[in-house]
């Protein structure tokens, strides 16, 4: 069963003046509802009379200019339909839960909505307004909302497009790129085969030439042999003749062969041949070797370099707390003096050195201290300092570690901003530029390591730009501080997650 203060009577629905359920509903500026027709009847009556209220008896001047109550009337007709004491909840959550009535007033100094009585009771004072015309200037401000939000939704649209635009061109770039350099690298391939398929016929053309002219020469070589060996027959025929005067008169036609009619020429060379072709290749192929490898670092990073959307800085801190990382001290790297806190993101300046180990990482002449991370791509982080002056940074891993030289402002492997109460400057290579900017506790640092670009931002209720670095990292790189010489002074990374 329905409790009775959730419960709605007819009566809360019914005109004053003909006891009726409500037509055509309008609220009177007293709070008070009526149905039109009888309260213009009402007030028609009384024409020499102030037109007042029938309830409360409130005089207006001048008459009220009658508007129908959209919402009244539509808790009517509900209330036809289903009966009012089954009236839905949200129906009833317009009816005033103190004084039962109709909720068609808004006080804009509590931001709530009200009936008449309580305009008069506890909101009395309030900058109280009607429903109706509370509503209108909140649908005004949403209109300008709406439109701000059209706006971007078509500069969104716009950027989709170009986006999608830009997703054909580097596929089409692409693409071409792959064809041209496959055309260039048969063009390699087929200059290649073409030097191989010269070198070959011109060794088998040598070759040919070469064993021809030693062919000949073996067979002069095989015929003078033969030769000889007939005449060496010819002699020993002779010489076994018992007559003395054929062998005397033979033996002058026989004598020139007894004295050597040959003398070698023939030089046997080390067994090389056709090897200083194979070295000559080998050379040019060292050097297309040396070539490719040389050229192709520089393929590869031009392929690398492809950037084709480079990413714009954020304008606001929501923005860059997109990027936010969180950054942790290396405890190698922290100078003696410095204490270490807070889960190794706070540093604070000691009178006495700390129980660290010796490390060759180690800071040793200057209050410094680098993060164990190192940064690339786009980070983002934030510096809490209190302290008289401290420098803010980024550096290489492979900075000095003592001397002026390791000082994040005096060498070209760390850029810095030096932060005092009154005023910044900004140290890249023992040069200094000062910066103007507003005075705060907080720096926020800005990375984006492809593009080059480093930014210093003073960051309180508002975040503005104190100085931008564009430059070329070669390195990945760590941030790092370097606390002032005051005991107890500290610097703190934030934690922004």
């Amino acid at each position: 069963m329905a409790q009775k203060g959730d419960q709605l009577d007819q009566e809360t629905f019914s005109c004053s003046i003909c006891l009726e359920v409500l037509k055509d509903p309008v609220t009177i500026p007293c709070g008070h509802s009526y149905c039109m027709k009888c309260i213009n009847n009402f007030w028609d009556e009384e024409e020499k009379k102030l037109p007042s209220c029938p309830q409360c008896r409130q005089t207006f001047i001048p008459r009220p200019e009658l508007v129908k109550n959209t919402m009244l009337a539509a808790l009517v007709e509900q209330m036809k339909k289903t009966g009012v004491q089954a009236a839905p909840k949200p129906l009833q959550e317009n009816i005033c839960p103190h004084h039962g009535e109709v909720m068609n007033m808004f006080c804009r100094t509590d931001q709530k909505s009200i009936c008449y009585l309580c305009s008069v009771e506890e909101h009395k004072g309030h900058d109280i307004v009607s429903a109706a015309a509370e509503r209108t200037e909140r649908q005004r401000e949403m209109e300008v909302s709406r439109q701000q939000i059209q706006q971007e939704i078509q500069d969104r649209e716009k950027d989709v497009k170009l986006l999608q635009q830009e997703v054909e061109a580097i596929n089409q770039s692409a693409d071409k790129t792959v064809e041209d350099s496959e055309e260039i690298f048969t063009e390699l391939i087929s200059l290649l085969q073409k030097r191989s398929s010269e070198v070959k016929q011109q060794i088998r053309s040598q070759q040919e030439t070469e064993v021809r002219r030693v062919r000949e020469l073996e067979e002069k070589l095989q015929q003078e042999i033969t030769d000889l060996k007939r005449r060496d027959a010819e002699m020993k025929q002779l010489s076994d003749t018992e007559d003395h005067n054929q062998f005397l008169h033979n033996y002058h036609s026989l004598s020139s062969i007894s004295e050597s009619t040959h003398s070698s020429s023939i030089s046997i060379r080390p067994l090389r041949y056709f090897q200083d072709v194979t070295a000559a290749v080998s050379e040019v192929r060292g050097r297309l070797q040396d070539i490719l490898r040389d050229t192709w670092t520089n393929v590869s990073l031009t392929i690398t370099d492809v950037d084709v959307l480079l990413p714009k800085e954020p304008k606001s801190r929501a923005g860059f707390l997109k990027y936010s990382c969180e950054i942790t001290l290396d405890p190698n790297t922290v100078h003696k003096q410095l204490l270490l806190s807070e889960e190794n993101r706070k540093v604070t300046l000691m009178d006495k050195d700390q129980s660290y180990s010796d490390h060759p990482d180690r800071f040793t002449t200057y209050f410094q201290v680098l993060s164990r991370e190192s940064l690339t791509g786009r980070r983002y982080w934030e510096v809490e300092k209190k302290a008289n002056v401290v420098f803010v940074a980024v550096s290489y891993k492979n900075i000095s570690r003592s001397g002026r030289e390791s000082a994040f402002p005096f060498n070209d492997k760390s850029w810095s901003l030096r932060c005092s109460s009154d005023r910044y400057e900004f140290y890249y290579n023992n040069i200094h530029t000062s910066i103007s900017g507003p005075p705060t506790s907080r720096i926020g640092i800005y990375l984006d390591h492809r593009a080059g670009v480093l930014s210093f931002y003073s960051v309180s209720e508002t975040t503005t730009l104190l100085h931008r670095v564009q430059t070329t990292f070669t390195q990945p790189l760590h941030a790092g501080v370097w606390v002032g010489k005051t005991v107890g002074d500290s610097a703190e990374f934030c934690k922004l997650r």
